[in-house]
């Protein structure tokens, strides 16, 4: 099974059957919701960061699957797991300030932590040879 795969032994035929493209939108929907209670003048400035880094893991993913050579695919998936680190800092910048709660932010920043690993771990199984 591949790293990252869907866990359930099934056959990967798309971006879609990945653990990491799911979990990726899965992180996504959380920051938007995480979002939902920041202050409406942040919109355009924390809020959109946020959810625009979120979004951004699973677009890479599935764009660096849709490439032709395995060396894009594992640099689109690094440039995941820069976004990943990017809404990390982020979500606690947003707590350190007051945007969002201790208690709202560690479950997603968990999740994003599970995602980097699993990306990483992805990554590497594509590099050997």
């Amino acid at each position: 099974m591949v790293a990252g795969s869907n866990g359930g032994g099934n056959r990967i035929t798309s971006y879609r059957d990945l653990w990491v493209w799911q979990e990726g939108i899965r992180l996504a929907k959380s920051c938007h919701e995480v979002t939902q209670t920041f202050p409406r003048e942040e919109l355009f400035g924390l809020t959109s960061q946020i959810r625009r880094a979120a979004a951004s893991i699973p677009a890479n993913i599935a764009e660096g699957y849709g490439r032709d050579s395995t060396g894009d695919y594992v640099h689109f998936l690094r440039i995941a797991q820069g976004s990943l680190k990017e809404l990390e800092t982020h979500l606690i910048l947003a707590r350190e300030i007051g945007f969002a709660t201790h208690e709202s932010t560690v479950p997603v920043l968990d999740c994003a932590d599970q995602l980097g690993r699993a990306i990483r771990k992805l990554y590497r199984s594509l590099q050997r040879p």
